[in-house]
């Protein structure tokens, strides 16, 4: 008798599934945070109470000339330009990491960029992007109870594998599902500046980064006349 292979066997490609998050960082409930320092990361005392002291009991307000608007208190948001802005907003959604693993799927969060990467059969896709459509819609869930809103359609997902696999696979995975909407696989990805094409190459990557070479070899060029000696040697 034949049996099916599990999706994760034989030949692989692996999709990645880029997420993107509205306003994240303007949406955060302090007093959950707070809960979570302490119930999970185990922050106590005097840095749980300095935390608290840097979240809680702000306001804000709007002053033009004389003219100045009610002051509110603010429930949400992490403080703009803090350092440590990303880490507590890493804190905020880390149970979301406990509900990605339970189906199975791997992921990289760094502050609101959050990507999802599962490797699959070459012959049973299927299977896989069921996987990763299930995974995503209880994502968006959760992030709705916390506050947060998912984009289905504004994120985005690249399937990578070698050229081969990428044929064979091209007609059956041509879309993937997120969170109940059907995303076109991209020809590429920026992750955190990085350019990942759909073999790895990094050619798209490379080609960004010479550009960018470029065009500040070219701003230098036009002010290397009012440089010193010394610092128009060092840029060179």
């Amino acid at each position: 008798m034949c049996t099916r292979q599990p999706f994760w066997r034989g030949p692989q490609v692996t999709v990645l599934i880029g997420l993107d998050l509205s306003a994240a960082f303007d949406t955060v409930n302090n007093s959950i945070l707070v809960e979570r320092l302490q119930s999970e990361f185990g922050v106590t005392g005097k840095p749980l109470a300095w935390l608290q002291s840097y979240l809680e009991d702000r306001t804000q307000f709007v002053k033009l000339g004389l003219h100045q608007s009610p002051v509110v208190k603010l429930e949400v948001d992490v403080r703009l330009g803090s350092v440590i802005r990303p880490l507590l907003f890493a804190v905020y959604c880390s149970p979301v990491g406990d509900i990605i693993t339970d189906h199975g799927v791997h992921y990289h969060q760094y502050a609101d960029n959050t990507q999802l990467h599962l490797a699959m059969s070459v012959d049973n896709t299927t299977a896989g992007l069921a996987v990763l459509a299930a995974c995503t819609a209880d994502v968006r869930q959760w992030y709705l109870q916390n506050g947060l809103q998912l984009n289905p359609d504004k994120s985005e997902a690249l399937v990578i594998s070698t050229a081969n696999q990428l044929c064979v696979v091209d007609s059956s995975a041509s879309s993937v599902s997120v969170a109940g909407v059907d995303l076109p696989v991209a020809e590429d990805m920026k992750v955190l500046g990085v350019v990942l094409d759909r073999r790895l190459t990094f050619d798209k990557h490379v080609s960004m980064v010479a550009r960018s070479c470029n065009y500040h070899a070219q701003a230098i060029r036009h002010i290397r006349h009012l440089l010193t000696t010394e610092l128009a040697q060092t840029l060179a």
